[in-house]
């Protein structure tokens, strides 16, 4: 029997709040409140403490202790940007969201979620104004000494909401290990799938870090653009020359290998 999935990826340091976004709504974030609490307890951090939490320079620095100071809780366009449009780093190559379809982007909606260190969860659509707050970072705060005490049990209650929601029984797990580490797995109401990438480099095959964030946003387009509501329709990936391999993967990782970097 068909079992809907719903997938989750991180955020990106790097953002892009240049241009808006035409032609699409938006909506707002579920955990806004928590994360005005987070950006209060960030305000009151120096620039030199903000540096050294986030081993940035200055400029990183001075950057980001200006965006917790301009932060608000009502946030609007132009302002604010829909989440999906606003990240840029690799994982968001892969995505490219801004050459998809409004069909595919509504189904995002519903079976993508991108988690958060300072929201928690977004949607595709959820409002989201310039931040950068890694979710490893041991920023001390009202609730703990890191982000991962803050969130605590709230972000897997979001994915559960969200599962049930869509009537999905597959956590697609295509975040980094920093970022999943904030789900609770114990109480999570779904099986979870991890594709894992790897190239061969040397002689064996390894995980490339650049090339795997990217890999894991073309899977994550890949799932939204055939509305892919099957895990072992997953196997069919072959985006950007990766193959999936059943003697390597199991019930809750799957494998894709790649012999050849792309030219670009």
């Amino acid at each position: 029997r068909i079992r809907n999935m719903l997938t989750v990826i991180s955020p990106a340091k790097t953002l892009n709040f240049d241009s808006q976004v035409v032609g699409f709504g938006y909506t707002e974030p579920e955990h806004l409140d928590a994360a005005a609490d987070l950006v209060d307890d960030a305000r009151t951090l120096s620039k030199t403490k903000i540096a050294s939490l986030m081993g940035v320079s200055e400029k990183i620095a001075d950057l980001n202790y200006q965006r917790f100071q301009e932060w608000e809780l009502a946030s609007s366009i132009p302002k604010a940007k829909q989440a999906i449009f606003a990240f840029k780093g690799d994982v968001y190559s892969g995505l490219a969201a801004d050459e998809l379809a409004p069909d595919i982007i509504n189904f995002a909606q519903d079976h993508l979620r991108i988690l958060s260190g300072l929201y928690g969860v977004l949607r595709p659509l959820d409002l989201m104004q310039p931040y950068r707050l890694e979710m490893g970072l041991k920023l001390s705060n009202r609730v703990g000494k890191d982000l991962y005490s803050f969130w605590g049990n709230r972000i897997t209650n979001s994915l559960n909401n969200a599962l049930k929601a869509s009537e999905s029984m597959i956590l697609v797990n295509l975040a980094s290990n920093e970022y999943f580490k904030s789900v609770n797995q114990n109480l999570l109401e779904a099986e979870v799938i991890t594709p894992i990438f790897k190239d061969l480099r040397g002689g064996s095959y390894k995980i490339i870090s650049f090339y795997a964030k990217k890999a894991r946003g073309q899977m994550a387009r890949y799932i939204a653009s055939k509305k892919i509501n099957n895990p072992k329709k997953l196997r069919n990936f072959s985006e950007a020359g990766y193959r999936f391999s059943s003697a390597e993967s199991n019930d809750s990782e799957m494998y894709f290998f790649r012999d050849e970097l792309p030219t670009k």
